[in-house]
């Protein structure tokens, strides 16, 4: 048996319960690959809201409308091949929902792709 701890135990604290920021290149190309071509920019939605609720660790993901627009922006079938975005997750105001975060994707507009990294950023 493992010894007993001294000194009583300590609380953990939940680095989810933190809110918290990103900024993250996604690479669309990589991630549609093998999809129909009426539905890149469907496939395109659901690939950011998995990678939002993976990084971010909450299950509402919302989707600002100028991401909503960059990705439509060159129609349907020409989804664009990155997009560098901004991973929030911030208080539900709502008291009645069962989830008290939520993550909130915003497109950050770049003029290049090359050499950009995960950024860890403060709400401030």
């Amino acid at each position: 048996m493992a010894p007993a701890k001294k000194g009583g135990e300590k609380k953990e604290h939940s680095a989810i319960n933190e809110i918290m920021s990103k900024e993250y290149t996604i690479n669309l190309y990589k991630l549609n690959h093998g999809v129909g071509f009426k539905k890149l920019a469907l496939q395109a939605f659901k690939e950011i809201q998995k990678i939002a609720m993976k990084e971010i660790g909450t299950p509402d993901v919302l989707i600002d409308t100028r991401l909503n627009n960059a990705v439509w922006a060159k129609e349907i079938r020409n989804a664009p091949y990155h997009i560098r975005v901004w991973l929030s997750r911030k208080h539900n105001e709502n008291e009645d929902l069962p989830n008290k975060l939520y993550s909130l994707v915003i497109c950050v507009p770049v003029t290049t792709f090359k050499n950009l990294q995960i950024v860890n950023m403060d709400e401030n």
